[in-house]
């Protein structure tokens, strides 16, 4: 049985599509939630989501995957990094103590094969509460079978 917040975010994924970011990022103090494809070693931004409704920094359209922390989300299946700045796993990232917290979870496409990464994202340092994380987790399942649908622009 689905929470109330899941049935509220598959309602969203069924009538404005993909990805329903705006929903998710408000529920956490991230800057930033993004859908990421991973397409001939680099992540292409599908969909972000900024809190502050800015324009999307190009260096967050296409990642080298690895300079991002993708790799890590994508190599053990989720990474959560309250701040990457002591992040043992990350010393000598272009990345490490820039972007400083980051969650992520790997997206599977319908067949059962990688798509890419869905993440919420910040420069501050920021923790994120196991519950939200288990509505993040179970989002990243549901969402998949949106991906199909045409591009929407996620509004501040």
């Amino acid at each position: 049985m689905q929470t109330p917040t899941l049935q509220q975010y598959r309602l969203l994924l069924e009538t404005q599509g993909p990805a329903g970011l705006a929903f998710l990022n408000a529920r956490v103090p991230h800057r930033y939630t993004g859908v990421f494809r991973l397409q001939e070693g680099a992540l292409h931004g599908m969909f972000l989501h900024d809190k502050q409704g800015e324009i999307i920094p190009e260096f967050l359209q296409v990642v080298p995957l690895v300079d991002s922390f993708c790799h890590l989300t994508i190599r053990e299946g989720a990474f959560r990094t309250q701040d990457s700045g002591g992040e043992r796993r990350l010393d000598g990232h272009k990345y490490q103590g820039v972007l400083r917290s980051y969650i992520g979870l790997p997206l599977l496409d319908g067949k059962g094969d990688l798509y890419g990464t869905m993440c919420h994202f910040d420069e501050q340092a920021l923790a994120l509460p196991d519950e939200e994380f288990e509505i993040f987790s179970k989002a990243a399942k549901l969402l998949p079978a949106y991906l199909g649908q045409p591009v929407r622009a996620a509004a501040a």
